[in-house]
C-alpha cells in the first residue's frame, strides 16, 4: 500500500492499493474510488463489535476496500477541518486516540474500545470515560481537528493542557486532571475549572482546533448569540444540538 495525503485545512488521504489488499474504514468517510474497488460493508467481528465500536463514537458498521482484479485506489475525508495524520504501528504497539479520531486503516490494524482508567479524567477530562485504541502491525490514519503539534515527554516530565486539545497519545503516558491554579484564574480565566495533566514517558499529539470550540464561535452567530456568548459555555451546551446540525450541513456531513 502506498499512501499521499493532500490538501490544507480540509485535507484528503489517498491509497493505492496492490491486487488483493483490504482497508478499511469507518462509514460515509469514503470520497472516491477506482472502478475495480470492491466495498463490503459489515460489523467488523459481529455484533459485539459493532456496539463496543460506535460507544467510542465510531460507527456500528465498517467498510472493507479491497483492490481485485488489478491496482485499486481509494481515497478517504474527515467530516471537520483538521490534520490527518499517518502511523505506522508495529506487531502490538497502539496508540489512545479520543472519540471519532478513527479514519481508516490496513485491515491488520486493530481497532478497539478503551477506558480512561482514573475517575476524575473520565469526568472532567473532556473526552469522557470511552476513547479509541488502534494496535498494529499496519498504518493507521487518525483524523485530529485543526492542526498538530507532536510532543516526546521525557520520564516524569508533565504537560498541562485544555483537555480538548489532547488528540492522541501513547499508552505509556499517564493521563490525569488537575484544578485551574488561582482563584481569579478560575473565574475569569476562561480556561475552565481543570486541565488535562499528560505525564511522560511517550508521546502525545495535540490539536490546535477543538470541533466543541467551533461550534461554541459558530454558535455567537446564531440568533441569539449574544446571549449565549454571555451565558459562556452553558450557551454553548444548550445549543450544541442545533450547532452540530448547522456543522453537518455547512460541511457536507449527515445531519
Amino acid at each position: 500500500m502506498r499512501y499521499d495525503i493532500s490538501g490544507t485545512v480540509m485535507q484528503t488521504v489517498g491509497l493505492d492499493l496492490a491486487p488483493g489488499e483490504t482497508v478499511y474504514s469507518q462509514t460515509a468517510t469514503m470520497a472516491w474510488m477506482t472502478a475495480g474497488m470492491r466495498m463490503h460493508t459489515n460489523t467488523g467481528g459481529g455484533l459485539f463489535a459493532g456496539l463496543k465500536r460506535s460507544l467510542t463514537g465510531g460507527s456500528f458498521f465498517i467498510t472493507d476496500f479491497t483492490a481485485e482484479g488489478g491496482p485499486g485506489h481509494v481515497a478517504f475525508a474527515p467530516r471537520f477541518p483538521g490534520t490527518i495524520m499517518a502511523r505506522t504501528l508495529q506487531p502490538y504497539e497502539s496508540l489512545i486516540c479520543r472519540k471519532e479520531t478513527f479514519l481508516c486503516a490496513e485491515k491488520s490494524v486493530t481497532l478497539e474500545l478503551a477506558w480512561q482508567q482514573r475517575i476524575g479524567s473520565g469526568f472532567f477530562g473532556g473526552a469522557g470515560f470511552i476513547l479509541q485504541k488502534v494496535t498494529g502491525p499496519g498504518t493507521v490514519f487518525l483524523d485530529l481537528s485543526g492542526e498538530v503539534v507532536s510532543k516526546r515527554l521525557a520520564p516524569g516530565e508533565r504537560l498541562l493542557v485544555h483537555a480538548g486539545h489532547v488528540g492522541v497519545h501513547e499508552p505509556t503516558v499517564s493521563f490525569d486532571i488537575q484544578v485551574v491554579p488561582g482563584f481569579r484564574n478560575i473565574l475569569f480565566g476562561g480556561e475552565g475549572l481543570f486541565l488535562a495533566c499528560l505525564t511522560g514517558p511517550g508521546e502525545v499529539h495535540l490539536q490546535s482546533m477543538p470541533i466543541m470550540n467551533l461550534a461554541e464561535e459558530i454558535a455567537h452567530y446564531l440568533p441569539g448569540g449574544e446571549q449565549q456568548r454571555s451565558g459562556g459555555n452553558l450557551g454553548g451546551v444548550a445549543t450544541a444540538g442545533v450547532v452540530g446540525g448547522i456543522l453537518g450541513s455547512l460541511l457536507g456531513g449527515d445531519s
